[in-house]
């Protein structure tokens, strides 16, 4: 081994010190003597795929901590007539059906049930409260305070302006701190690893790169019922087995995100060109406040062989129905994730803002980009998903 003067060191002589890991910020010692925690996020399906192995994991670590979940909906509204829609928020069915996470606040939708479910949240007494929140971040902190005065409190925390004072006080009430993330340029990192991440500053939890890929377990009722829904489209063959079926998600929560229904009737007309995509099924999905305007636009359009769908009963029959489709096409949302969890090859129509959001399995996800930095979904046109289904279709 060299040095800068020429002169030659004989290794043995040399000490090499492991880097020293840093504490979590949630003592063990708390952890094992506390009887359950509270969780707070913002969580959308997509969120949830990937956090599902973070709680998982925190799960078989701490066996006797009850895990409770507080999902706050930040569509909260006066409006009576939002209600209907958001107290069926799909992901409710989805963690009722985790054995690991003892309950659910999933009643956040109106300002009144709100202050009910804090209310409620309050008398629990938390020892430890985690915000998870990556948006309001000051105010998910000051909520997690004020549900637990006593307890131990971490909550995401960004870096404040000198004259931010309000803030200031937040944060300092708060006893840790999870960094803001910022996405990294590395095309590596993906968001399974940040949140993976959180839960080892957290709590020392380490969690491999091969148990973040997302699971997802469907109910053989719920398997029943997609075939039972191919069998009513005309999409089981004669032997029993689904026909070939391409399933179409243009909808997110966001619309920058989004991409017009004009455009998918449009994809399908494309596809129908194609010798490769003549015969398939097409499945559109769309979300259910949006069911009447789609049905008037596709009546209108006469596709042969579509049908409109939206997992109204309970959440499962969305990854049922995928689970059967030979491809799947997404906006960047949950179906673009589900479909890694189904095993279907997707193409994902993205912006380019959030790379980190990419499907985790890059062996069966092709991800078209919106052509600039910032431009929305709806930049992308139909012959660029055409340009991208060539290497799909046996043409």
């Amino acid at each position: 081994m060299k040095v800068s003067g020429g002169q030659s060191l004989k290794l043995d002589a040399i000490r090499f010190d492991a880097p020293a890991v840093p504490a979590p910020l949630v003592a063990p010692a708390l952890l094992r003597q506390a009887d359950k925690i509270l969780f707070i996020a913002h969580l959308a399906l997509g969120d949830f795929t990937y956090l599902q192995a973070c709680f998982q994991a925190f799960a078989r670590a701490y066996p006797h901590l009850q895990i409770h979940l507080w999902v706050d909906e930040r569509r909260r509204t006066s409006r009576s007539a939002d209600w209907a829609h958001l107290k069926k928020y799909a992901l409710y069915d989805w963690l009722a059906e985790c054995p690991w996470i003892a309950k659910v606040y999933d009643e956040t939708y109106s300002p009144q049930v709100y202050r009910e479910s804090l209310a409620q949240a309050r008398r629990e007494d938390y020892p430890i409260v985690v915000s998870l929140a990556v948006l309001e971040r000051h105010k998910y902190a000051s909520m997690a305070r004020s549900i637990s005065p006593r307890g131990f409190v971490v909550g995401q925390k960004k870096r404040v302006r000198p004259y931010d004072l309000v803030k200031r006080f937040i944060y300092r009430k708060l006893d840790a701190s999870i960094p803001a993330y910022t996405p990294s340029p590395h095309p590596d990192q993906h968001i399974s690893d940040i949140y993976a991440g959180w839960f080892t500053q957290l709590f020392g939890l380490e969690i491999p790169r091969a148990a973040r890929f997302p699971v997802l377990n469907i109910a053989d009722r719920w398997t029943a019922y997609a075939r039972d829904q191919f069998a009513d489209w005309g999409f089981m063959g004669v032997d029993g087995q689904p026909a070939r079926v391409v399933f179409l998600n243009a909808f997110s929560k966001s619309v920058e995100r989004s991409w017009p229904l004009e455009r998918v009737i449009g994809l399908i007309r494309a596809m129908r060109c194609r010798p490769a995509w003549r015969d398939v099924g097409f499945v559109v999905n769309v979300v259910p406040e949006e069911l009447q305007r789609a049905h008037a636009l596709f009546d209108d359009a006469a596709l042969e062989r579509t049908h409109l769908f939206s997992a109204e009963d309970n959440f499962f029959q969305l990854p049922a129905v995928l689970s059967l489709c030979e491809l799947i096409i997404s906006v960047e949302t949950a179906v673009m994730h589900l479909a890694n969890a189904v095993h279907v090859p997707v193409i994902a129509l993205m912006r380019q803002n959030n790379p980190e959001w990419a499907p985790i399995d890059r062996a069966n996800s092709t991800v078209i980009t919106a052509p600039k930095h910032g431009d929305w979904v709806d930049r992308i046109e139909v012959q660029d998903v055409m340009r991208v289904l060539a290497d799909f279709g046996r043409l």
